[in-house]
């Protein structure tokens, strides 16, 4: 399905969770990076929720994790056509889209926390989520 026809709004973005263990950094360490990516939704609303961690870390240690949210109105003539008995199903296409919103909202978020400190260098790399979501993200709808 093309996501031109897939009407959405952002309602909101949050920042989840936030923490600088600076004592878990060292300078000539390497650095570890790891990422995850949630989804969640709302019936009642008809909302879809995007969250995304990344995490900054040296020798099994964080020393730098964010998580954002971006929280998404669908428009309801969509949200029904989506739904099945049971289940709604969100095109991999359309997921994959407010995935890549939420990822660059994080990225300015991270280096907004961290502006005018040392740990600013660390940067949300270049993430291709299409790759990451390769398929329709299903929900089983509450009964």
């Amino acid at each position: 399905m093309d996501n031109t026809k897939i009407g959405f709004n952002l309602l909101a973005v949050k920042t989840e969770n936030f923490a600088l263990l600076d004592d878990n950094y060292t300078e000539s360490e390497e650095v570890n990076f790891g990422s995850d990516l949630e989804f969640k939704m709302s019936v009642e609303h008809k909302q879809l929720g995007v969250f995304t961690t990344f995490k900054f870390a040296q020798n099994e240690k964080v020393f730098l994790k964010i998580q954002v949210s971006c929280h998404f109105a669908i428009q309801p003539e969509f949200w029904e056509s989506c739904c099945a008995s049971k289940e709604i199903s969100f095109p991999k296409n359309l997921m994959a889209h407010l995935s890549m919103l939420t990822v660059g909202t994080a990225r300015g978020v991270l280096h907004t926390k961290t502006e005018g400190t040392p740990f600013n260098k660390f940067l949300v790399p270049l993430i291709n989520v299409t790759n990451l979501i390769t398929e329709d993200v299903v929900f089983n709808l509450p009964e």
